[in-house]
């Protein structure tokens, strides 16, 4: 089993910074893309950011500037570093892990961690 673990998230002030940390253990053997997604009240999960295993990245406009996401391969690990932050950036931030691959089983499978509350105070 596979499983995504957060932590980095927290309370920070109208134009701070903050840096999100996720893992992902298992039996992994690859796994092709890693990101962040978040979902504020009463709206839809969006995606924030992603990186694949080539270090491809991808941002969602709302944070073009302001993130930074980076990978680590030999750890399964993604990195989000988040500056300038404001408060409609107030979300659960969840890690993504997709197209992973589990050592003995066919297929590829998308995981997702249980997400970390980062709150933006005006």
């Amino acid at each position: 089993q596979v499983q995504l673990v957060e932590s980095g998230g927290g309370l920070v002030p109208f134009g701070g910074s903050l840096g999100l940390s996720c893992a992902a253990s298992g039996s992994i053997e690859s796994i092709a893309a890693m990101g962040w997604y978040r979902q504020a009240p009463g709206k839809q999960r969006e995606l924030v950011a992603v990186i694949t295993s080539g270090g491809r990245t991808t941002y969602a406009d709302s944070v073009k500037g302001r993130c930074a996401i980076s990978r680590d391969n030999a750890k399964n690990a993604v990195y989000l570093q988040m500056n300038s932050l404001k408060p409609e950036d107030t979300a659960v931030y969840y890690c993504n892990a997709d197209g992973v691959v589990i050592a003995t089983q066919l297929g590829k499978y998308r995981y997702w961690g249980h997400g970390t509350q980062v709150t933006v105070s005006s």
